[in-house]
């Protein structure tokens, strides 16, 4: 089944300034992601080989992933917060103090391009938008889609909302198949197996991931 949007009432031009394409990870950035997993796997007193049957990722890929050797998707690090007791934007963004956060467009943090699995393509790049917030749960991004001719299904839990600012994207979900337009939206439960990706070429979306 697709499903696909004729018209939207909302006007996606108010989100212009979300929608330029993501530059390439900085490297500091990219480290200091594989770092904070590695420290919180330290400060927990949680060997690889634990982390390893608490989450069912092999330890190899754990310590690529400490070793930025490759980068995680969202959902593997969702996994990993809950495995290690933390709050999903701790992984993502760091610690914080503050009891809310303004993010300039010139102040998003460095993206992160996250891989497949077995490292041989790239699914997306993402910015948060929320950094900096004490304890924070929530997680919102913008969030740059690739084609992918790897479909690697996602389930974790927690729960998501997607908004499409550009391009047209492909939500596969629940036995049946979506093509998303701008101005279309999509709310479902993690725990739902599901793939996005880029129709064609790239697309950009605005990404809520509540980590639970």
């Amino acid at each position: 089944m697709t499903g696909k949007g004729k018209s939207s009432l909302l006007d996606v031009d108010f989100f212009e300034n979300l929608t330029a394409d993501i530059a390439a990870p900085a490297g500091r950035e990219v480290e200091a992601l594989g770092a904070r997993i590695r420290a919180l796997r330290q400060e927990n007193g949680t060997s690889l080989e634990e982390l390893s049957q608490l989450t069912g990722f092999g330890v190899d890929f754990l310590s690529a992933i400490e070793n930025d050797e490759a980068q995680p998707q969202l959902g593997t690090l969702i996994k990993l917060s809950k495995a290690l007791h933390s709050a999903f934007g701790r992984l993502v963004s760091g610690t914080g103090e503050k009891l809310y956060s303004i993010t300039r467009k010139s102040e998003r943090r460095a993206a992160v391009r996250s891989t497949t699995k077995a490292g041989r393509e790239h699914l997306y790049t993402f910015k948060t938008l929320t950094p900096g917030v004490k304890g924070h749960h929530m997680e919102a991004l913008v969030v740059q889609l690739l084609t992918s001719a790897e479909k690697e299904m996602s389930v974790h839990e927690g729960e998501e909302f997607i908004f499409v600012l550009n391009g047209t994207v492909l939500l596969e979900i629940g036995g049946e198949r979506f093509e998303l337009e701008p101005g279309d939206s999509a709310y479902y439960l993690s725990t739902t197996p599901h793939f996005i990706g880029a129709q064609e070429d790239k697309a950009t979306i605005l990404a809520v991931i509540y980590g639970g």
